[in-house]
């Protein structure tokens, strides 16, 4: 016989999904993003059944419960980021290629467009408050009147707080998804020049432009400032081929990366030669045809569900 917690319990899985995509949005992590999504279930839950039945709008209140909780982890760790070692990416989701799409709430929510790679990265440079306000008004058309609740601030604070997000947002120009096939066609050729050890073949994949971020976060082998423009990160990778066995690319697999394609790349004893790699996660932005932006995740603290979720 179901009881009304089991009712509440079949409402909160149909609206995990949504609330997933509105904590990794905020927070840029995986562990947080659960977190907040259990902890907002163990508060309506632990509601007694008047209050519970006073709740007209399921979506709403847990949406503003996880995002209160989000807020908070946004703001210590803009502490804790000041003493992160280099770069700092957001954590990615991994889903492997070639399989029906996938049901688990992190799958589901990054097939949104605004939760491919690049666009995450764009909001790891907001305030914690600039990034609720932005988020949840421009994604999730809540009003600013809630949202200066969650903040504790007035309407027109919290107004402020999403237009100087979307601002930010705006000047970063992150290009938008390319089609999958196309950027199948370009990350594979760039593979293979990295397996033959052309770098001349490398070269002629990247964009003008191109940048690479890296992010091991004092725990793995990555860059730890941002190389930025053509010569610098064609040399990277022409040093990295002198470092690194090329061979190494044959465990490369493709996965998908947010939503986009990347590269998932496992770690690989090293030789008398050649340094041991470790394990990375590289997600790749292309524009004009070319690779405009490479992020290389090789933190294993961000890393612990990317072995599970890209598949043998």
């Amino acid at each position: 016989m179901s009881t009304a917690l089991d009712e509440l319990a079949g409402n909160f899985a149909e609206l995990r999904p949504h609330l997933v995509s509105v904590a990794y949005r905020l927070t840029g992590t995986l562990s947080d993003a659960e977190d907040a999504v259990q902890e907002s279930w163990l508060r309506l839950s632990g509601l007694d059944e008047r209050r519970r039945s006073a709740i007209e709008d399921h979506k709403g209140w847990l949406t503003t419960v996880v995002s209160r909780i989000c807020l908070d982890r946004l703001r210590s760790a803009v502490v804790r980021r000041e003493r992160y070692v280099g770069e700092w990416l957001p954590e990615p989701v991994l889903g492997p290629l070639g399989t029906p799409p996938s049901e688990d709430p992190l799958t589901v929510a990054v097939r949104d467009d605004g939760m491919r790679m690049a666009a995450m990265v764009v909001l790891d440079r907001l305030t914690p408050e600039q990034r609720v306000a932005f988020v949840l008004h421009d994604a999730f058309s809540v009003p600013f009147g809630e949202i200066a609740e969650i903040l504790g601030c007035t309407p027109e604070t919290a107004r402020q707080h999403g237009s100087r997000g979307r601002r930010a947002v705006a000047d970063a120009d992150p290009p938008p998804r390319t089609a999958l096939a196309e950027q199948q066609q370009i990350i594979e050729k760039f593979m293979t020049a990295m397996l033959t050890g052309d770098i001349q073949a490398v070269a002629e994949v990247l964009h003008p432009d191109v940048v690479l971020v890296g992010d091991g976060g004092g725990k793995a082998r990555t860059a730890v400032h941002t190389v930025a423009g053509f010569d610098k990160v064609t040399r990277l990778f022409q040093g990295l081929m002198r470092m690194y066995d090329p061979a190494g690319m044959e465990q490369a697999r493709l996965a998908l990366v947010n939503g986009d394609l990347g590269v998932y790349l496992p770690p690989q004893p090293g030789s008398d030669r050649y340094r041991a790699l470790d394990e990375h996660v590289d997600a790749f932005v292309i524009r004009d045809g070319k690779i405009v932006a490479i992020y290389d995740m090789a933190n294993p603290d961000k890393l612990t569900t990317a072995r599970t979720r890209v598949g043998p």
